[in-house]
């Protein structure tokens, strides 16, 4: 069977000031003539279908065009919900699209009901694990520890148990939503830590063909069988270097995994330079940004006259301006600087309670109580924007 592997789109987000509406339908339609193209007989889309819950008009309407192309394709899709997206709005009239071929999967209690498609060789069943919040679907796996880990482990636990009592030589892929441990993450993905544990391993999906995982931004390869497809654009300066794809996975008769990256279209480059602004302005190596989406960093020790509108003028689509002053090692806001650098949230607390102790930091018990601070307001803010 051949699968397309996609996710995160994040409809209706912008790149700084830029409206992305119009290449992320540049994509969808992209998507649904490689549907035609090659033969593909199931779509996959891995979570994050909106940028937030209360998604803006036109994203809808893009939403919309795209599940009547795909539908229009005749080609089953398979989608569930991201931490990005509202559950519950995204599952609204699920039961009605399912009969259009559109699967929507977005309650957690649904995971063990999947989507079982045939072709020559038997059935595939796809089961779909929405984004699961720990906190608030532990009581609906029975768990007692509050986790990624333990939440998915449960949802796994009964996937296996259903597909054990299928027939033999069924063959199975699961869509999860997630963050797996040996991924790696981008600027544009929103913290989904619980407890200062954000990742969780790959072996939590055994015993299943294939993985279809959406979150993280980057297409990457965890295992042969445990894929990120990443996001189809870049939505954030980090992601630069990346050359967003979706999967193109071929799965055999007996569960063998073939995989293609496929390219999405690039409606223009993305590009982080770093320097003195007359260096920037001047050096001919960088001419082949001059067209692209930039990040500019300036390390000028004195701030330096109009900056943006000297930048504007070589680089006409400068979008970020980051002052990032050259300092003496000795230089007291160098030493600051450095120290807050790849440091969270909870890492920052710990450190401001060592400075204000002058020296000790939290104990274990005061580190739990920090860590369940920050991750009750993460939960709550969750549960608010899903309730709007």
């Amino acid at each position: 069977m051949r699968i397309l592997h996609t996710s995160d789109w994040h409809l209706g987000r912008s790149f700084h000031r830029v409206n992305l509406l119009d290449a992320q339908a540049a994509f969808l339609d992209h998507l649904v003539a490689t549907v035609r193209e090659r033969d593909v007989e199931a779509v996959l889309v891995a979570g994050d279908v909106y940028d937030r819950a209360v998604p803006p008009l036109a994203a809808v309407e893009l939403f919309d065009r795209a599940l009547h192309q795909l539908a229009a394709a005749g080609v089953p899709t398979v989608m569930i919900s991201g931490n990005h997206d509202s559950a519950r709005r995204l599952g609204v009239g699920a039961g009605l699209i399912d009969r259009a071929g559109i699967h929507l999967r977005t309650d957690p209690a649904g995971c063990t009901t999947p989507v079982v498609l045939r072709d020559a060789h038997g059935d595939v069943a796809f089961y779909g694990l929405p984004y699961l919040e720990p906190a608030l679907v532990r009581e609906e796996f029975k768990v007692t520890k509050v986790g990624h880990e333990a939440v998915i482990g449960a949802a796994m636990e009964r996937v296996r148990a259903d597909l054990a009592g299928r027939p033999e030589g069924t063959r199975s892929v699961v869509l999860a939503h997630a963050f797996v441990a040996g991924g790696e993450p981008s600027d544009s993905e929103r913290d989904i830590t619980i407890g200062g544990v954000a990742s969780v391993p790959a072996g939590v999906f055994d015993g299943v063909d294939y993985v279809a995982l959406g979150h993280l931004h980057g297409s990457q390869t965890i295992t042969t069988r445990v894929r990120y497809s990443g996001s189809p654009l870049a939505y954030s300066f980090s992601e630069a270097d990346h050359r967003k794809t979706t999967w193109l996975i071929d799965l055999g008769p007996g569960g063998e995994i073939e995989a293609e990256r496929l390219d999405c279209p690039v409606p223009r480059r993305v590009a982080r330079i770093r320097g003195r602004l007359e260096e920037l302005v001047e050096d001919p190596s960088l001419e082949r940004h001059e067209d692209s989406w930039i990040e500019a960093t300036l390390t000028d020790p004195v701030r330096p006259t109009e900056p943006m509108a000297r930048l504007c003028a070589r680089f006409p689509h400068t979008i970020s301006l980051v002052f990032d002053p050259e300092r003496a090692p000795e230089d007291p806001l160098a030493s600051y600087a450095q120290r807050l650098k790849g440091r969270d949230d909870r890492q920052i607390a710990a450190d401001f309670v060592a400075h204000v102790r002058g020296g000790s930091g939290p104990d274990e018990r005061e580190r739990t109580v920090l860590y369940e601070a920050f991750d009750a307001v993460r939960v709550d803010d969750m549960t608010r924007e899903v309730a709007r």
